[in-house]
């Protein structure tokens, strides 16, 4: 078979060329477009229909290709095969996402950053969604819709608004937490690569005997944390709203790879049923005291999207797309 590359319509069908139409021509040399030109009427109707509506929450976002690299055998408490082998090597997509503001906003907007991973395994696609913080501002899932309008525009002034968000907040103050987190230095990250990032969520990694352990997942910067003052971050998205976007696909491209160290936190269900608190409420952590970390990999960012649109904007993250080994817990969010 040849390996020359031929232009084709949607269907797969070869066309000649990509610029031509099939017209009734006239004595002049003018004519009318025929609708058996299926080439012409693709090409419009794609046109008008390229572009998907931007994501209600996490428009805004910077993303790269990289690998899982396992640094220990985890056998011992899961099965996941991507995670049972010292060396072994995964391919994966990270898109790292501003929640609240729109496609088109500051990259150094104040704000929570959403951190979405999809590993390409030997035993199928493994999803996560994590954010850059380790807690959340809600425990009850039947709020999440109403906190994320509170952040968004208010739908008479169409402006942000601060009355809106601390109405909710106020009425909710289990996210004191994550509000600490998020007014601090921390809420103005300097770069995607100078963040750390969470799972939040418990998981439970299973083994083939039907026993498990809780887990939470932290994947650490190796690049340090580093992080913009309010006054950097007013002028940072004046001067230049592309900046992470621009910072780390420069970085990509010179080579210079930005890594992060994954560890895990484990808890027995003994342990879960006697702690002193919810374990599955994402409004608190596990105290490093109590339930050390243990490094399990090491992700590395080193490829760019060759188109944006196509690799990024269109990757669709479903956490409960999951591997054997890796299982959904009582976790309510």
């Amino acid at each position: 078979m040849s390996d020359d590359k031929y232009y084709t319509l949607a269907e797969g069908c070869p066309f000649a060329s990509n610029a031509t139409a099939l017209l009734m021509r006239g004595k002049q040399g003018s004519g009318l477009g025929l609708l058996q030109d299926t080439q012409l009427i693709e090409t419009l109707a794609h046109f008008s229909r390229e572009r998907i509506p931007e994501r209600v929450v996490h428009a805004k976002a910077v993303g790269s290709y990289g690998e899982f690299e396992a640094t220990r055998d985890c056998s011992d408490f899961t099965s996941a095969s991507f995670l049972n082998k010292v060396g072994k090597k995964t391919p994966m997509l990270q898109r790292v996402s501003t929640v609240g503001p729109e496609s088109g906003s500051a990259d150094t907007s104040r704000d929570v950053h959403g951190w979405a991973m999809k590993f390409y395994t030997d035993e199928g696609n493994q999803d996560f969604v994590f954010n850059n913080t380790p807690v959340f501002f809600i425990r009850d899932p039947i709020k999440f819709p109403s906190m994320n309008r509170s952040h968004k525009r208010h739908p008479q002034t169409h402006l942000p608004d601060a009355n809106m968000f601390w109405d909710f907040h106020v009425g909710n103050p289990e996210g004191i937490h994550q509000l600490l987190v998020l007014f601090s230095d921390r809420g103005t990250p300097k770069s995607v690569r100078y963040m750390s990032s969470y799972s939040g969520h418990t998981y439970k990694f299973t083994k083939a005997d039907g026993s498990f352990k809780y887990a939470k997942i932290h994947m650490k910067t190796q690049q340090g944390i580093e992080n913009l003052s309010s006054q950097e971050a007013t002028r940072i998205a004046g001067e230049d709203p592309d900046f992470m976007i621009r910072d780390m696909f420069e970085a990509i491209e010179r080579g210079d790879y930005p890594t992060w160290n994954v560890y895990v936190q484990l808890m027995s269900p003994e342990e879960a049923e006697k702690y002193k608190w919810n374990i599955f409420d994402m409004t608190k952590v596990w105290p490093h005291t109590d339930f050390p970390l243990q490094q399990i990999g090491r992700v590395t960012m080193n490829r760019n999207p060759q188109n944006y649109f196509a690799d990024i904007e269109q990757a669709a993250f479903s956490p409960s797309t999951m591997v054997p080994g890796i299982a959904a817990s009582a976790d309510p969010d």
